[in-house]
């Protein structure tokens, strides 16, 4: 498959839930070993194999490994590769088969309800990336739910699509339903694209989302950017989020190829809020 030429840039349940907010303030350890806050986490992908950052999980087997040919600074990136049929999971309530190659944050840094953090990230499809009309799902922030709930087969509150050659972000509420917070038609193949978000989860006006791509401001709401935690939602009190980056799709036979490096994380200071 064809690539980017190499380029740089310079140097469940009450119980689980409150389980999961002690990991997330617990430390966890970097590429060289030392332990780090949840709140200040960096991943070049520099090391043979993947950081205690990522839970491994959500992709099969040598779906995702560290390569030299193609790299956004270091001398590593990360190469997601998901063909047909791999982690396979049929559609639940009238849902179409799905697919997935993703990295998922590990349990340590779920982010809390109410606090600002920042996420940074740089990604780059090759040249013969296809464009089709099939639902991808190439960054995601899902509002974790307990068990088999009534959210269990919510969408994530926050996600970057890319479908057809056109870049989306969109936000999906319970109650309000999918809203596209921002779209282009810049074709992401062939280039690194360097992605910058700050958050606030909340359900209520002090949720906001904000996004930067390649160092420019593109999207700035302000409102709820969570679901309403209650009996019929079945999200618990407080909410926790989780993030997801690589390739989440519907079924398809085409193989697809993503790039990753250069991932960060951050709890705002209270005067550097969104």
């Amino acid at each position: 498959m064809a690539a980017p030429s190499r380029m740089r840039k310079p140097t469940i349940i009450a119980s689980v839930v409150t389980g999961l907010l002690v990991l997330a303030a617990s430390p966890v350890h970097a590429q060289n070993g030392n332990p780090v806050a949840s709140s200040d986490v960096y991943d070049g992908f520099e090391t043979p194999e993947l950081s205690p950052v990522w839970d491994t999980s959500k992709f099969e087997p040598g779906a995702v490994t560290m390569q030299t040919d193609i790299v956004r600074a270091g001398q590593h990136a990360a190469r997601i590769i998901l063909p047909r049929g791999d982690y396979y999971e049929a559609g639940a309530d009238g849902d179409p088969p799905t697919e997935r190659a993703e990295l998922m944050e590990s349990r340590k840094l779920i982010s809390r309800e109410g606090v600002p953090y920042e996420y940074s990230f740089s990604l780059v499809l090759p040249t013969d990336f296809p464009l089709v009309p099939t639902r991808l799902v190439i960054a995601q922030w899902k509002q974790y739910c307990p068990g088999n709930g009534a959210c269990s087969n919510d969408s994530p509150v926050v996600a970057v699509r890319y479908i057809g050659g056109v870049l989306q972000i969109t936000q999906t509420l319970r109650r309000e339903g999918k809203t596209r917070l921002f779209q282009t038609k810049e074709d992401l193949r062939g280039k690194w694209t360097d992605f910058k978000f700050r958050i606030r989860f909340a359900n209520d006006t002090t949720g906001r989302v904000q996004t930067w791509m390649d160092g420019k401001p593109v999207l700035d709401y302000r409102g709820i950017s969570a679901n309403a935690e209650d009996g019929a939602s079945g999200y618990p009190n407080p909410s926790v989020f989780y993030f997801k980056m690589g390739l989440y799709r519907d079924e398809m036979a085409e193989p697809m190829t993503l790039y990753i490096d250069e991932y960060g994380k951050r709890e705002l200071a209270d005067e550097a809020s969104p």
